[in-house]
């Protein structure tokens, strides 16, 4: 592990491994960079992939207040430190790397959850009510309004989840939904900021997302310049590692 310190000051971690040309991972929400080892390792056979926790996640630090500005200063740092030419950002980190304007070579975003015709609609006062939660120390609460009633999943499960050790480190995070939901604007595909995006850029989704998910990306990809979507096997909201690594290694180093 590494860390670089950002405009702010704060430190951010990432890890590195592989070799070739710098690929930066940016999470979404309500992860952090343990999340994303299975990417690493299936694209380290053809990049340098730079694994980073995003503020306030894992081993990077959080320096209040937070802004969203503040996360694409770390990207940029992060982005200086390690040369990466290249960047992924998965779900709602989208947002994190397409409003950091950064030069990168190429993009890939992968299912950017824009909230488009057919979605399930927004939690009433959601950003309201995950800060409330995050004010009055009850980061469970905060996580349990994202699982439920932003992704869709049953309360029981949540329970079962609640049960687990992995709720501790959820419960660690669960005040980063706050800087993701404001990331995200108001949900909607944002077309003006897209049309800015000069990099080439892959947009992926699953085969297995609900229509309103896959739909979001081709929206994305048509409001970008030089926009492709492609769809791929998988699961609910997940492209598997090796198959991203396949896309990615094709798309941006034109190796197959």
């Amino acid at each position: 592990m590494d860390k670089v310190v950002s405009k702010d000051g704060t430190e951010i971690a990432y890890d590195t491994s592989g070799s070739g040309p710098g690929l930066v991972l940016i999470a979404g929400a309500f992860t952090d960079r343990s999340f994303n080892v299975g990417y690493a390792e299936a694209l380290s056979a053809a990049f340098t992939v730079v694994n980073y926790d995003r503020r306030g996640r894992g081993d990077s630090g959080d320096t209040t207040p937070y802004a969203v500005e503040r996360e694409w200063e770390d990207l940029d740092a992060v982005r200086t430190a390690t040369g990466a030419r290249y960047a992924c950002a998965f779900s709602s980190g989208v947002m994190v790397l397409l409003q950091a304007g950064l030069p990168f070579e190429k993009l890939a975003i992968v299912e950017p959850p824009f909230r488009v015709e057919g979605a399930p609609p927004a939690p009433e006062r959601y950003l309201e009510r995950l800060q409330e939660y995050v004010d009055a120390g009850n980061p469970g609460g905060a996580a349990e309004l994202f699982m439920v009633e932003a992704v869709g999943q049953p309360k029981e499960v949540v329970d079962q989840i609640r049960e687990t050790p992995m709720w501790a480190g959820l419960e660690a995070m669960a005040h980063t939904l706050v800087y993701d939901g404001l990331q995200m604007r108001d949900s909607a595909v944002p077309v003006s900021l897209l049309s800015t995006v000069s990099a080439e850029t892959l947009a992926l989704y699953s085969n297995a997302s609900p229509e309103w998910l896959k739909d979001s990306v081709r929206q994305a990809a048509a409001a970008l310049p030089h926009g492709k979507v492609e769809g791929y096997d998988g699961t609910f909201h997940t492209i598997p590692p090796e198959t991203l690594a396949a896309a990615l290694t094709a798309s941006f180093t034109g190796a197959s």
